[in-house]
């Protein structure tokens, strides 16, 4: 025990803290540094491809998820799949100190790929510490672990903004990198007490999986050479070609990963009933986090140029408000954490998700209403802050409950997977999102809050209607290896 928890409990909080430094710390500044002029050391994009370009790149990094799940599943195992992801992001974050604008788009791969491979294999580790029938207790876990992400996202912001407005772009990017090494440097010393959880891959690939993989990394990776060399030999190559590409793999990819993992032979009947019926909390996932994309791009930009930030003789960093959802999720997580385990399973998993979507289209019925009033001015902090609030709840009510349910969804030996699925739909959304603020720049912004605060709204109501054929499907007992027991767990 420390500090009045497990250590693993710890280890696990710690690592995950500093890579969320890294993801909001780069979100808070990304979109601000894309459309800044290149007189102050941006790229100079206009709005609404900076917010795509956002959009594409979160994308990327849900989508990095889906290989990084199967080599943890297959190949490496949870534990070495974490570090080896760590310190990809670190040394991503350290290669974009560079001021050049090839080490930008290096270090963004880099951290990408980083993310997909330790976000998805840590998560599924920590839910192997609850056995089976202990999803109350889990989701109770997730809530507190989540408090690791909003620490990060609390700070984040305010570090990378005021590094990346006032110092250097390239300095507010880099600044994770450091405490990333440390990330993985305490991981590495707290495994030690996990015994041998997640030291082997729950489901190891043959040989001739890995050579099939390889083939098809091999070949897609030269498709997109070949494609990319075409388009600049042609002279007909832009940054929107990138983005436009991400955006629809981001929207193919997870509906195609999906369809092959339900189809899977090491599936039971009855888990592949369940792995359909958790199709439709995936889809509410990525419909949520499409307002999240709002919120880290358009939003900023937002904060930017049509709200007064004068504090005396101060002027606050657009970057500081992305602090106020964390800051206002560290209140209402311990809330939720008590909520979910005094509820237990009377709350079912349709009606949590229904509540955070409907807090989240709150959230652009606010925004609606403020962009009306930005049209004769500059309006005050507080409609943000008020959007940031809703957008807070429904992701401290939304994210655990979905988390949970990837780990219940399947056997554990599908854990990396079934978690890498949970990040590719949040891919999906952010690449409906990235595709989506195109339309701000021919809607009138109002409008095109209203049809997002619709979208939310019809889709909670759905699936309000459908809770109870949902829950049924999605109780039916799993089959195959359980997750350790915490108990045994704690033993070891």
């Amino acid at each position: 025990m420390v500090l009045g928890r497990p250590r693993w409990f710890v280890t696990l909080f710690l690592t995950d803290m500093w890579e969320r430094f890294s993801f909001f710390g780069m979100i808070a500044i990304l979109a601000l540094y894309a459309a800044a002029p290149p007189a102050r050391g941006g790229l100079g994009l206009p709005m609404g491809t900076a917010a795509a370009l956002f959009g594409a790149y979160v994308g990327l990094v849900f989508m990095a998820a889906m290989p990084g799940g199967w080599l943890g599943d297959r190949v490496l195992g949870e534990r070495r799949a974490v570090v080896i992801g760590g310190s990809g992001i670190a040394l991503g974050h350290f290669t974009m100190l560079v001021p050049a604008a090839a080490a930008t788009w290096l270090g963004l791969g880099l951290i990408a790929a980083g993310t997909g491979l330790l976000k998805p294999n840590m998560l599924a580790l920590l839910g192997r510490f609850h056995g089976p029938g202990q999803s109350a207790q889990r989701e109770s876990t997730l809530s507190l672990f989540y408090v690791s992400i909003q620490l990060s996202a609390l700070v984040a912001p305010l570090v990378t903004g005021f590094l990346g407005e006032t110092v250097d772009w390239h300095l507010g990017f880099a600044a994770a990198g450091v405490g990333m090494t440390f990330g993985v440097a305490q991981f590495v010393l707290g495994s030690r007490s996990f015994g041998d959880l997640g030291r082997k891959p729950g489901h190891p690939a043959s040989a001739a999986e890995r050579r099939k993989a390889a083939l098809i990394a091999g070949i897609s990776a030269g498709v997109v050479a070949v494609l990319a060399a075409a388009d600049v030999l042609a002279g007909t190559f832009t940054l929107m070609h990138v983005v436009i590409a991400m955006g629809l793999l981001s929207l193919i990819a997870p509906v195609a990963y999906f369809l092959v993992l339900r189809r899977s032979p090491a599936l039971s009947v009855p888990q592949r009933s369940r792995v359909t019926a958790f199709g439709w909390v995936l889809a509410a996932t990525a419909l949520f986090w499409m307002f999240v994309i709002q919120g880290n791009s358009l939003l900023s930009l937002f904060a930017q140029h049509a709200t007064d930030r004068r504090l005396g003789g101060f002027t606050i960093p657009a970057g500081w408000f992305a602090s106020a959802t964390p800051l206002f999720m560290l209140v209402l997580a311990p809330v939720l954490a008590v909520l979910w385990t005094r509820a237990g399973e009377r709350i079912s998993l349709p009606v949590k998700i229904a509540v955070g979507l409907a807090a989240a289209a709150g959230s652009m019925l606010l925004m609606s209403a403020a962009s009306g009033l930005a049209a004769g001015g500059l309006v005050s902090p507080w409609w943000l802050i008020a959007v940031y609030l809703l957008l807070a709840l429904g992701e401290v009510v939304l994210a655990p409950v979905g988390l949970s349910a990837s780990v219940d969804v399947a056997p554990s030996t599908f854990a990396g997977r079934t978690m890498g699925l949970y990040w590719m739909c949040s891919a999906f959304g952010a690449g409906i999102g990235s595709q989506l603020v195109h339309l701000s720049a021919v809607l009138p912004r109002p409008v095109y809050y209203l049809v997002l605060a619709g979208a939310g709204l019809g889709s909670g109501f759905a699936l309000v209607l459908a809770r109870r054929s949902l829950t049924a499907r999605l109780a039916v007992p799993a089959t195959g290896t359980p997750a350790a027991p915490a108990v045994a767990v704690a033993a070891r």
